[in-house]
């Protein structure tokens, strides 16, 4: 409303754009959505990050209404960012963006606290969307993928389980650098945790998939990615 009731003074209609953090690890897409956001009047990027730490330094600091997160990143994971945003008072809304077109890790990110999530093969009209309705408390799940998710979420899917559903975030994060040609040193040092940690993880893993060495885990995690990749 233009004015108050109770006062002859004038109120300004202008709503206050809705800020936006963007955390991917890629320049160019950060740019382009930079570019994107900076075209809508309701819109405007206050901050942006290539890493979960520094991501999660910079939303502490600028509290923004929503945070744009890619799930690989290249330290800890994006769904450790959105794990660790929850804790937070004023936790912004979280819309993933995403490589992954599969109900597995849309699933992953709304249950660790993402209000929407967008693969990026999408139309880039669809993060704006998404953006919009996660500020109005809605959630938000690409087209592709919103029935398939729906039905896992309520144990109503009518495909069989894949055996990598029984993976833990941590372990199926490991299970994808694995899949990458990272060596579990390597995977190490980009999680922060130790090698005796990674391993017991890989352990885990194959015990949940039914493998019998490291060289078949390698193989299974290979296909893994290389199925993502062709999604």
């Amino acid at each position: 409303m233009p004015y108050r009731l109770d006062s002859a003074a004038p109120v300004s209609s202008v709503a206050v754009p809705a800020s936006v953090f963007l955390v991917d690890d890629h320049p160019l897409v950060r740019e382009g959505l930079e570019k994107l956001i900076a075209q809508q009047s309701d819109l405007i990027v206050c901050g942006q990050a290539d890493s979960a730490a520094t991501a999660y330094d910079e939303i502490v600091r600028l509290k923004p209404d929503v945070a744009v997160v890619d799930l690989s990143l290249g330290g800890a994971s994006g769904l450790d960012l959105i794990k660790r945003l929850q804790a937070l008072p004023e936790m912004p809304a979280v819309i993933v963006l995403s490589m992954h077109d599969d109900a597995v890790h849309a699933e992953r990110s709304l249950r660790a606290g993402a209000r929407g999530y967008v693969a990026k093969r999408e139309s880039t009209k669809k993060v704006i969307e998404g953006i919009r309705l996660v500020l109005q408390g809605q959630l938000f799940i690409s087209s592709a993928i919103a029935s398939e998710v729906m039905a896992k979420m309520v144990g109503a899917a009518s495909t069989p389980v894949s055996p990598v559903d029984k993976l833990s975030d941590r372990e199926m994060e490991i299970f994808r650098r694995i899949g990458q040609g990272h060596e579990t040193r390597r995977i190490a040092e980009e999680l922060h945790i130790s090698l005796k940690t990674v391993q017991t993880h890989c352990m885990h893993i194959k015990d949940k998939l039914s493998l019998a060495s490291a060289t078949q885990l390698m193989r299974e995690a290979v296909r893994w990615v290389e199925n993502e990749l062709k999604l």
